[in-house]
Parts: structure tokens; C-alpha cells; sequence
């Protein structure tokens, strides 16, 4: 059982994640959900792929010290396709995985139209995602999308099968009343997953609130992605409405100020280092 609750914030690039570990958090969650925002454009419905979820994570790991968890989505095929990607995770620096349940191709787990794989494909899927990680330090949460599609009842079975077969925690997405997220925690005894989307299907709660209704784990994956997307929207349309930046004075960081976060004096000090005399 977690000592603690954590709160960790969603990243979709290096740049987040710096600014998130300057900001104190001890650990982040690279959502799939940003990851197709960023890099095509795109909604989280499939689009994403192994390949670009592995060379993702590998640029976040190499920016931060923080401990990264990756959206795996899927596995992106059978177990033999999530034995890969475990590795892939753990040989990019990767802390951790969610693994869920949905059936190929997926859609973000406050969206309709979900479908999920039988529980049997999943266990062998889970199984195989245990046996492919190298450290047992390497956290590994089983997530089920079954409420949306067979009701509560079996997506508490799903989630105490997973842990039986040996999830480090369990998520049940998209519970839509207090007394759905109630019932989780008494009814599971585990590491639970509480997915805080702003606008979302679940309904939001402080951390405190949460951590009383027994859920050790509070993700809020997309709030960075939608402040920032707020900000980027709202300085590009003073600039096209006025032709300058000047009403954004105080809400922009500064010259000085960003290349202090992307590290600039450190690599200074490298470049004098590696200078000729």
C-alpha cells in the first residue's frame, strides 16, 4: 500500500516535464492523451502508435530526474506486442506503465463509444507486461474501462483479477457519481487510480476528499495540456488582434526567465569547459 497519496501531474513533452519537476512534483505521468495533441494534432483515438509513445517517453526520461509513468494505451497488440513495449518503457528510463483494457483502436476513457477486450486477453496481457519488466521497482497499473461497457459490478471484478495476477494498482475509469467512486474504494483495497479530467465524466474532488474515499494515486493528466493550450490560444490572438504582445506583459515568461528553465547557464558551463585554451 502507497505510505502516501500522490498527486501527479500529466506531460506530453520534455519542456513540461521540467517545468513540472521545477515546480515540485515528485513524480509525472506521460499521457497519451497530450502525446496525440502534440505531436499530430490529433484526438486521443487511436492515432498514437508503440513507436511514438517509446521515443516519447525517451525524450521526457532524459529531461528530468522525476520518476516518469508512460500511457502504454493498449500494448498496441497481444501480450507479445506488450512484452515488447515493457521493455522498450523500461530501457528508455521509464518509472512505470498504465496497461488497459480496450479494444484496438482506443479512444480517450471519457469519451463513448469504448469497447473492452474479455478479461482472459487481458490477464495474458497484464501477465506478459510483468514478466517483461526488469526492475520490480517498475510500476505497473492495470486499467479497466469495463464500467462505461458492462457496469460497475464487473469492473471491480476486473480490477481484483488484475491485482490477483499481479498489478501494482488498479484503475476503474470514468466513475461518474461520488457514490460509484465510494463503493471502489471500499470494495478494493489496493493502490487506486483517480483520474481528475477538467470537464471530464468523473466528477472532481480535492485530494484530500479523494485520499478519504481511498484513492492513493491522483492524476490530473490534462491540466497542463489545457492551460497551456489556453495561454498559447489567448497571446496568438492579442497578437493578431493588436500586431503586438504588450497586453501579455506579466504573463509571459521572460528571455532571461525560459532559458533558465531549459538550463542554458549549465550548457554555457559546458561549452567553456570543452573550449579550447
Amino acid at each position: 500500500m502507497l505510505k502516501e497519496q500522490m498527486v501527479i501531474p500529466g506531460v506530453y513533452d520534455a519542456l513540461g516535464a521540467k517545468i513540472a519537476q521545477r515546480a515540485g512534483f515528485g513524480a509525472m505521468f506521460q499521457t497519451g492523451y497530450g502525446t496525440s495533441a502534440s505531436l499530430f494534432g490529433m484526438p486521443d483515438y487511436g492515432f498514437v502508435g508503440a513507436a511514438e509513445t517509446v521515443d516519447n517517453a525517451r525524450r521526457i526520461c532524459r529531461a528530468v530526474s522525476a520518476p516518469v509513468i508512460v500511457d502504454a494505451d493498449t500494448g498496441y497488440g497481444n501480450a507479445l506486442s506488450v512484452w515488447k513495449i515493457t521493455r522498450e518503457l523500461c530501457d528508455a528510463g521509464a518509472a512505470g506503465m498504465f496497461l488497459e483494457d480496450q479494444k484496438w483502436p482506443k479512444r480517450c476513457g471519457h469519451m463513448q463509444g469504448k469497447e473492452v477486450i474479455p478479461q482472459e486477453e487481458y490477464t495474458e496481457k497484464l501477465g506478459a507486461a510483468l514478466d517483461a519488466r526488469q526492475d520490480e521497482d517498475f510500476v505497473i497499473v492495470a486499467r479497466t474501462d469495463s464500467r462505461a461497457t458492462e457496469g460497475l459490478d464487473s469492473a471491480i471484478g476486473r480490477s481484483r483479477q488484475n491485482l490477483k495476477t499481479g498489478a501494482d494498482a488498479v484503475f476503474i475509469e470514468a466513475p461518474d457519481t461520488i457514490q460509484e467512486m465510494e463503493r471502489i474504494g471500499r470494495e478494493i483495497k489496493a493502490p487506486l487510480v483517480a483520474n481528475m479530467i477538467e470537464g471530464g465524466a468523473t466528477p472532481a474532488f480535492t485530494a484530500k476528499k479523494l485520499a478519504e474515499m481511498g484513492f492513493g494515486i491522483v492524476l490530473y493528466p490534462l491540466s497542463a495540456l489545457y492551460a497551456g493550450a489556453f495561454a498559447m490560444a489567448g497571446v496568438l490572438e492579442e497578437l493578431k488582434k493588436s500586431g503586438d504582445t504588450s497586453a501579455y506583459t506579466g504573463r509571459l515568461l521572460t528571455f532571461n526567465q525560459f532559458n533558465e528553465v531549459v538550463g542554458l547557464e549549465e550548457f554555457r558551463d559546458m561549452e567553456k569547459k570543452f573550449s579550447r585554451k
